[in-house]
């Protein structure tokens, strides 16, 4: 960034320094303007001439008020137009006073609505363009008496343009902000209602068969001295009913799962003790991966070393997936105290359906299972450039409901 960006950066910053440099350079040309005056004769010719101190007083409180501009538009505008009137009466010949009425107008126009715009506009370009014409040294139709009127005009458009295009950049952005909060709302109610469709159906499937479980143990425990056979009998339907149970139980988790997914896996649940193999096959596929640890392998919950290993899974996932071909992706599991501190950091561009984007449900899942076992998770955008998971694991998680996991 040059310099001149840097300063205009910083006077965008802050508002009265930005006025206070505009009044500035409104007070130059007015100055500069006050000492070109057209000659008589054929043509157009200029000559040089030396304000008077009337006129250049009049210029200066001009400036001064357009500092305040922003501030109170109104009473600077009924400022710079008594200005004007005075220097249009007594001024011979007239110093430019009329340029600070004109930003002043410029000003109310950007600032209020279209109607006060009219109002004021209409007045401020009459009562100038009717001192200039009735009260000033010129004739009335010279050149300088229709330029008040044109500029005056001109400042009243330019702002009520100006505050046009604000107020449509407004609604857009206002537009997108509502159609982002639906869409997080849609999806909240689409998940709540997905999680109230599982239980229920999870509860249908296995209720029964619990039930008729517990029936047919108490039996056999009853008559497992005193008949045998009998509690056989119990015994073998304690078991058949357990196999429908898991079959309709499969049946139904099935029912989630995507036609391209792989096969479940047999092996136990995966852990951070494979944290080394998983870096390892995101390196094979070309996105260099660096792994720091700080923790004490082998004394965490399995809850809690499954979700970290999850949520490193599925953040470098989305740091192949979106943050461009020259990411790289740091992976930090640090215990501290009763936490564990997982931490996956990229340094990608990003790009269309990227994880800031919202657009998929890897950061949703990893938040579930955060919270599910009472943790917390942060998402977002890196300074500089790159995106950044980082999740705060109890050591020893508790439900929603405050028991133990």
């Amino acid at each position: 960034m040059s310099t001149l960006e840097r300063a205009w950066c910083g006077l965008k910053a802050h508002p009265l320094a930005l006025d206070a440099a505009l009044a500035a350079g409104v007070l130059v040309c007015m100055v500069a303007g006050s000492f070109v005056v057209p000659r008589d004769g054929h043509g157009v010719t200029w000559g040089v001439h030396t304000p008077d101190t009337l006129s250049l007083l009049l210029m200066l409180l001009g400036a001064v008020a357009l500092v305040f501009r922003r501030r109170r538009p109104r009473t600077v505008l009924a400022v710079t137009g008594t200005l004007a009137v005075v220097e249009c009466v007594t001024g011979d010949p007239r110093a430019p006073v009329a340029m600070s009425a004109v930003v002043a107008l410029y000003t109310v126009a950007a600032t209020t609505d279209r109607a006060t715009t009219w109002r004021l506009g209409l007045l401020t370009m009459t009562v100038l363009t009717a001192a200039a014409m009735l009260a000033g040294p010129l004739p009335w139709y010279a050149q300088e008496n229709l330029g008040v009127l044109a500029w005056t005009g001109i400042g009243a458009t330019a702002g009520d343009a100006v505050r046009s295009r604000r107020a449509v950049v407004q609604a857009i952005r206002d537009r997108a902000e509502r159609a982002e909060r639906t869409r997080e709302e849609e999806a909240r109610r689409r998940v709540a209602e997905e999680r109230l469709r599982i239980a229920r159906d999870l509860h249908d499937v296995v209720a029964h068969h619990i039930a008729l479980v517990n029936v047919q143990a108490g039996v056999a425990a009853h008559v497992m001295d005193k008949r045998p056979d009998q509690a056989k009998e119990a015994l073998a339907h304690v078991r058949e009913a357990g196999r429908s149970a898991l079959n309709e139980l499969r049946a139904t988790v099935g029912l989630l799962r995507q036609s391209d997914d792989p096969e479940a896996p047999t092996e136990p649940a995966p852990g951070l003790s494979r944290l080394a193999d998983l870096a390892a096959t995101f390196r094979n596929a070309g996105l260099p991966v660096e792994v720091a640890r700080a923790d004490r392998p082998g004394e965490l919950p399995a809850a809690v070393d499954l979700a970290a290993y999850r949520i490193v899974q599925e953040a470098l996932t989305n740091v192949r997936k979106h943050a461009g071909p020259a990411a790289r992706a740091e992976v930090s599991v640090v215990r501290v105290g009763p936490h564990l501190e997982v931490t996956v950091l990229d340094d990608g561009e990003g790009g269309p359906g990227a994880p800031e984007d919202g657009g998929g449900h890897g950061l949703l899942g990893m938040r579930e299972r955060v919270t599910a076992l009472g943790g917390t998770l942060t998402t977002g955008p890196r300074y500089g450039g790159g995106f950044r998971v980082h999740a705060i694991l109890p050591v020893h998680p508790t439900t929603a409901q405050g028991e133990p996991v």
